[in-house]
């Protein structure tokens, strides 16, 4: 076997060492990857069932677990070691006197790392350390690669994104953003499936671009000659299930937009889109507000969060305001998408945002929020009330035809969901359409296309129904504290290994 590229140095000579090893145990006729291993408990479970264990307690219980070593004390006739499984870690009593000599001498042999298979009755120590004392042990996997320093871990970030099955072996933290992440996963779909919604699948590969206004991954489809697109969202074909009489349904979804990487970003995310017939935006607001209370209550048992080193509430209610009032309180101008374009170009021009002469005053005006004051939105608020021109999938407002019914929630400066009463007028939504492809025309990359098919499913009859997307990273963000995307997705996207 070659060695592999990326190490030198002591991390060479150990990965060396290790072949070695293994080398001398097929020598003898041991497996060191044997094909598998009878385990009758867990760390966790041990730690529950023999909770109140006095110390210096032996009992009669004999059990069978696994683990990955993770520490290893040699004194002489005994080893105190440490393996940790999915759920936990427990101490191993081996005793040279119980065991025998060859098994301890092949004990002593193995490494930080690999993973081991033991049977032994479960004690607890004079010092309180419950373990199991080891009657036989056996090697399940050899480990060649030496593990991160335990004090430290993989000290360097793109080594941690990259390498995230060491990072999680090493680093404790990395453990607890993720088990926040999927106690919150969880406790969105059990409180969905509560209230009636069905969770159903929709198809990631999309023939028309919609839903969101993204630049889309492109590829072909060879065995129908045609392009297609990974979805940049589900909504068009959930919208298709409302009108199938399917009254509510979400989906969990991982979506695909072809965008820049950043603290806040990833080309490949997850979404959760719901859809509900007979309510509008202001019952999705509600929902939106019980759901994010119920994920972070049953990650963390709390609503209270610190994120950015700045406390936040997660409790309802949040704070309703529509656009024009916060541009207003935070820009201190007053912006309406009917008010005559000079005026709004000029609003744009104050505050040095670059403008297209195809945009009307509503895209100026979104521009003018997104400058101004999105970021400065910390509590979660409401921001309700976009205008039309940027809202094609939105209902017209029903006080207001300049405006539509929809809100983005903004929390520590950023968009965590967005949701509409949703439109459901098929002549209002082809116009919405072409509107949407004579902004393609001018170069608007992330302009949708004309979905037919979604067009004639509302020609069908969409009821009225109210709509919701959450980015789900950047929820699990918000509960666990972590400001950088990359710290709650199990593997990232990342520049080539070795690239500039």
């Amino acid at each position: 076997m070659e060695l592999s590229g990326d190490l030198a140095g002591s991390a060479a000579e150990e990965f060396r060492a290790r072949l070695a090893k293994i080398e001398m145990m097929r020598e003898s006729g041991t497996d060191p990857y044997p094909v598998r291993f009878d385990r009758t408990a867990t760390c966790a479970q041990l730690h529950t069932d023999f909770a109140d264990l006095q110390e210096g307690t032996e009992t009669e219980t004999t059990v069978r677990v696994a683990g990955r070593m993770l520490l290893q004390r040699n004194q002489g006739k005994l080893i105190f070691a440490t393996i940790r499984d999915g759920g936990g870690s427990i101490q191993l009593f081996v005793s040279k006197a119980i065991i025998g000599d060859d098994s301890f001498t092949a004990f002593a042999d193995w490494d930080l790392g690999d993973w081991i298979g033991v049977e032994g009755i479960v004690m607890r120590t004079r010092k309180g350390e419950l373990s199991v004392k080891v009657s036989s042990a056996q090697l399940l996997s050899k480990s060649l690669r030496p593990m991160p320093d335990k004090w430290h871990g993989l000290g360097d970030i793109d080594t941690r994104y990259r390498q995230r099955y060491v990072d999680l072996i090493a680093n404790d933290d990395a453990r607890r953003v993720f088990e926040i992440r999927f106690a919150a996963i969880r406790a969105i779909r059990e409180h969905l499936v509560g209230l009636g919604y069905r969770e159903v699948e929709t198809p990631v590969l999309h023939p028309v671009a919609g839903g969101a206004t993204a630049r889309p991954f492109e590829t072909h489809h060879n065995a129908l000659d045609m392009d297609l697109y990974l979805r940049i969202a589900p909504e068009l074909y959930l919208k298709r299930l409302i009108v199938a009489g399917l009254e509510k349904v979400f989906e969990i979804a991982r979506v695909f937009r072809n965008e820049g990487l950043s603290t806040r970003h990833n080309t490949e995310f997850t979404m959760l889109e719901l859809y509900e017939a007979f309510i509008d935006y202001h019952d999705i607001a509600r929902l939106t507000e019980d759901l994010i209370a119920a994920a972070a209550n049953a990650a963390i048992g709390t609503t209270k969060v610190e994120w950015d080193g700045k406390p936040v509430e997660l409790a309802a209610p949040y704070r309703r305001a529509t656009m024009a009032e916060l541009v207003l309180e935070h820009a201190g101008v007053s912006m309406h998408p009917a008010m005559p374009i000079e005026e709004a170009r000029a609003m744009c021009d104050r505050f040095d945002i670059p403008w297209q002469k195809s945009w009307g005053a509503g895209k100026l005006m979104l521009e003018v929020y997104e400058k101004t004051t999105e970021h400065a939105l910390w509590d979660p608020t409401f921001v309700m009330d976009y205008p039309r021109e940027v809202s094609p999938l939105a209902r017209v407002h029903r006080d207001d035809p300049h405006l539509t019914e929809r809100f983005e929630l903004i929390i520590g400066g950023r968009e965590v969901a967005n949701a509409f009463s949703e439109l459901n007028d098929p002549i209002d939504q082809r116009r919405r359409f072409e509107a949407q492809m004579k902004m393609k025309q001018d170069g608007d990359a992330e302009a949708q296309g004309m979905d037919e098919d979604y067009v004639r499913a509302l020609e069908y009859g969409l009821p009225p129904c109210g709509g919701l997307g959450i980015g789900i990273d950047r929820i699990v963000m918000l509960i666990a504290g972590v400001t950088s995307i990359r710290e709650v997705l199990l593997f990232p996207h990342l520049r080539p290994e070795g690239g500039s």
